[in-house]
């Protein structure tokens, strides 16, 4: 698959934004979908998967200010999302939870990746929040029923302890992280924010029965004939029973982007 940067005026942006933002406003409400909504103060039983990643992190040439009121956007997205219930046959909408990220709600400016470049927006860096959901929910039976990559990669590897493309960009609303969940148990997403980390965890009621071990395959840097460079690698799983046999090796995704820095500088492979 070959890649190339496109151009679009304003006015195009503008009308394109408009257009799937109204799109799926509709899609909210004529779709069919039975979201999930209700939370419970409770905490389910069992831990099914859990992460953290660390709130801060050096970015060249990005404002330290941006990152700080990110915490913030952060704080406020995660109260809407802390504790909620996906019950059997309902779906977890990122967007439909958090709303949209407005000043009147508190959300400040923080970093927002736009056409290959970063620049500061309303509620900028929930990004982090949809990555890290992204990535418990496929340590866990949950399906993924929409997710997006960026189809930039703007910054360099920098300690990456996961493979490239494991994330979920999110654009209010129409660039979404849906989650099914298609088993018979309801699923319960705890988050919170600790002193350097954002921490959460996938519960249920049931005890783990499988563990699952995310790798990347075909990963590869290209030159193009445009004069730049593409990333793509196609991500699977392994799944293990909880004696540690291995008993299927599923697809999960395969990514594609167009790189913004020199690949000779930094690949920087990922050590999980």
């Amino acid at each position: 698959m070959s890649l190339r940067p496109i151009e679009r005026s304003k006015l195009r942006l503008i009308a394109g934004k408009c257009y799937f933002t109204s799109k799926r406003y509709l899609y909210w409400i004529f779709g069919g979908v039975k979201f999930s909504k209700k939370k419970s103060n409770t905490l389910l039983p069992y831990i099914q998967f859990a992460h953290q990643t660390p709130l801060i992190r050096q970015l060249k040439n990005v404002d330290m200010y941006l990152q700080y009121n990110k915490i913030i956007n952060l704080k406020i997205a995660t109260a809407r999302l802390n504790k909620i219930i996906v019950r059997p046959g309902e779906t977890f909408s990122y967007w439909k939870l958090v709303g949209k990220p407005t000043r009147r709600k508190g959300y400040k400016d923080g970093m927002v990746l736009f056409l290959g470049s970063f620049k500061s927006g309303v509620g900028g860096g929930l990004c982090q929040l949809s990555n890290l959901i992204y990535w418990m929910t496929i340590h866990t039976p949950l399906t993924v029923v929409e997710r997006y990559r960026h189809s930039y990669d703007v910054f360099p590897d920098s300690n990456r302890t996961q493979p490239f493309g494991s994330g979920a960009t999110c654009v209010y609303n129409y660039r979404d992280l849906m989650i099914k969940n298609e088993t018979n148990e309801p699923y319960q997403l705890y988050i919170e924010i600790e002193q350097e980390y954002l921490y959460g965890e996938w519960r249920s009621v049931s005890k783990p029965i499988y563990e699952y071990e995310v790798y990347e395959k075909e990963h590869k840097i290209q030159p193009e004939f445009w004069g730049g460079y593409t990333r793509h690698n196609i991500l699977y799983r392994n799944k293990y029973d909880l004696e540690g046999n291995l008993i299927g090796h599923e697809y999960i995704t395969e990514n594609h982007a167009i790189m913004m820095y020199a690949p000779f500088l930094e690949e920087g492979r990922y050590n999980n």
